[in-house]
């Protein structure tokens, strides 16, 4: 990677975390879309939401490769945790409510909690999940190190990102397992997509 972030800074790999939050955040916010999610999901008061995965890491991998930022983000995903109720009926309500408030976006927003999750995982992935007790617990588990990242929009406009395993692997393009949750065959189903 030799081409500088936004023209004006070095590349973020391999600097100090605080220098790689800034440069992450100004990359994501280089999608109109994820800054529009974000802003917008403030008004459903989830506990513990965030935007994660994909369109985060897509977003940074096509401004470093020096591709439109919407590029390949096939929807953007929302999450949240909410262990009160984990019937499909409460999430669902949910989504409803997501579907409407992001119905005019070029793109689906998917939504789900993240307290579900153990119930539906073995049947489409193929391998259990223990439940998750928050979002970043479920962010920690995702399948790549690259796209354990999750970030919100607090009401006062601050952006909180939480990405458990850094940002060199996202900066530096690796996408490399995280083996101590994912099953390696979910691991290869995702990095043949990306």
């Amino acid at each position: 990677m030799t081409a500088d972030i936004d023209g004006s800074v070095p590349p973020a790999l391999n600097r100090p975390v605080l220098e790689q939050l800034a440069a992450f955040e100004r990359i994501i916010l280089r999608n109109p879309l994820v800054d529009e999610v974000l802003s917008r999901a403030r008004a459903l008061a989830l506990p513990g939401w965030y935007l994660a995965s994909g369109c985060l890491f897509q977003t940074v991998w096509n401004v470093l490769c020096g591709l439109e930022p919407t590029r390949g983000i096939r929807d953007y995903d929302l999450c949240y945790c909410d262990a009160t109720d984990l019937s499909w009926e409460a999430e669902d309500r949910v989504i409803r409510r997501c579907a409407a408030l992001f119905a005019d976006l070029p793109a689906p927003v998917e939504v789900r909690n993240q307290a579900r999750v153990h119930l539906w995982y073995a049947e489409r992935f193929g391998a259990p999940c223990p439940p998750h007790a928050s979002s970043e617990a479920a962010i920690n588990c995702f399948a790549a190190t690259a796209c354990c990242v999750g970030g919100r929009r607090e009401p006062d406009g601050r952006l909180v990102v939480y990405a458990p395993y850094g940002f060199n692997d996202l900066f530096g393009l690796v996408v490399r397992p995280n083996v101590a949750v994912a099953p390696a065959s979910v691991y290869r189903q995702k990095a043949e997509r990306w």
